[in-house]
């Protein structure tokens, strides 16, 4: 059975933010590193190369795959920031038609900048 490719990493999360080039996505990711830690009480780790997870938890399919991913987390996409929202978003429309301009996936939320969003 192959193994996902994203996995945690020993790397910085704070290198790698600071590495970002375009200072109004670096400062919406420090933002969201600040939010998220708050709001978790955990640490974050970078998952693969690019993605910043927070907690984890052990999944394992009928089918036997299994492995461990992130609870929540966001990534500095070049199209826009990247939240994952594992839980999915069914239970939150109330909060959704507050947000602001935003697209989602099954378990993505994607949004362009901080301030497009109500905080």
């Amino acid at each position: 059975m192959s193994q996902l490719k994203t996995q945690p990493t020993d790397e910085s999360v704070q290198a790698f933010i600071e590495a970002i080039e375009n200072d109004e996505r670096k400062q919406d990711c420090l933002q969201l590193l600040q939010w998220i830690k708050k709001i978790t009480q955990t640490e974050p780790k970078l998952w693969s190369s690019n993605i910043v997870g927070f907690d984890s938890y052990h999944y394992k399919y009928a089918t036997g795959r299994e492995g461990d991913w992130f609870i929540t987390g966001f990534s500095p996409r070049k199209q826009a920031l990247t939240l994952y929202i594992m839980a999915g978003f069914d239970r939150y429309e109330e909060l959704m038609q507050k947000l602001g301009k935003f697209k989602t996936g099954k378990s993505c939320l994607y949004i362009k900048r901080l301030s497009d969003v109500n905080e």
